[in-house]
């Protein structure tokens, strides 16, 4: 019998030491809770308001949550009375560790992240990054998807795409087209960029200002070489560069100018 006044004793000497900080615990936990979800739908009205994109909002909610929570629960341990400095030494080594593990994941991740705030493209652009180039069909967290015009799918990571060089040839309404046309040494340069130039004036789909230029870039070793540049708005930049090709080769060879071609002789001597 005394054996159980002795137990009940402790019990109830526990119960009058813990008893307070556990129900602290308990309120503490309760209330923030109950914030963290105030935080959340005004986190979500923020950032909607803010106009942040629509891939990186749910990403930016659960994160500010996830940490949120995590601070709730070491501050409700601390309250309770559990010793913590322990407890955050092997959490943050866990962190670590988890952290080194998922390196490649984590840079990709804060790539998106970057990319989905700063917009250096969007859906629908075409651009060249990491030795790839395409349409952009999706903007994920930790990818990019390209579609290329032969239809062929390109996923790239976005933490390589954030940090190294890209070209975007969409963000511009208006594009330069440059050719370079050999004729042949003795064929008359007049009389080719003549033709050039109506040629050019024949192409409406070509921009009058800045105005088109023609002049003679240099003398090869087998052709004398005539360069070409006009501008023309971005989305007719290849139909107006393939039909160029196309006209030129039938009028050069209609006005008997010679479009040269690499040759070698050979002279063989007997002995």
């Amino acid at each position: 019998m005394d054996k159980i006044w002795e137990y009940l004793e402790i019990v109830i000497t526990k119960i009058v030491e813990y008893g307070p900080k556990f129900l602290g615990a308990l309120i503490v936990l309760f209330l923030g809770l109950w914030t963290i979800k105030i935080i959340k739908k005004r986190l979500d009205k923020i950032l909607s308001i803010r106009k942040v994109d629509e891939n990186l909002r749910p990403f930016l909610k659960s994160l500010t949550v996830i940490l949120l929570r995590v601070l709730l629960f070491i501050s409700v341990l601390s309250i309770a009375g559990v010793e913590m400095t322990s407890f955050i030494a092997i959490l943050g080594a866990a962190g670590l560790a988890v952290g080194m593990a998922l390196s490649g994941t984590l840079q990709n991740f804060a790539g998106g992240v970057m990319l989905l705030i700063f917009k250096p493209y969007k859906v629908g652009d075409y651009i060249e990054a990491q030795g790839y180039s395409g349409t952009v069909s999706e903007i994920l967290i930790f990818n990019t998807i390209l579609k290329t015009p032969d239809n062929k799918t390109i996923i790239i990571p976005n933490g390589g795409i954030s940090t190294g060089s890209m070209i975007n040839y969409s963000t511009q309404k208006e594009r330069r087209i440059e050719w370079i046309f050999g004729i042949a040494y003795g064929d008359s340069y007049e009389l080719a960029k003549q033709t050039l130039m109506d040629l050019i004036a024949e192409e409406d789909r070509t921009l009058p200002d800045p105005e088109p230029f023609i002049a003679l870039k240099e003398l090869a070793d087998s052709s004398v070489n005539i360069t070409v540049r006009v501008w023309v708005k971005a989305e007719h930049y290849w139909p107006v560069f393939f039909s160029m090709n196309e006209k030129v080769y039938k009028i050069f060879s209609e006005k008997g100018i010679n479009i040269p071609f690499p040759q070698m002789d050979v002279h063989i001597s007997k002995q």
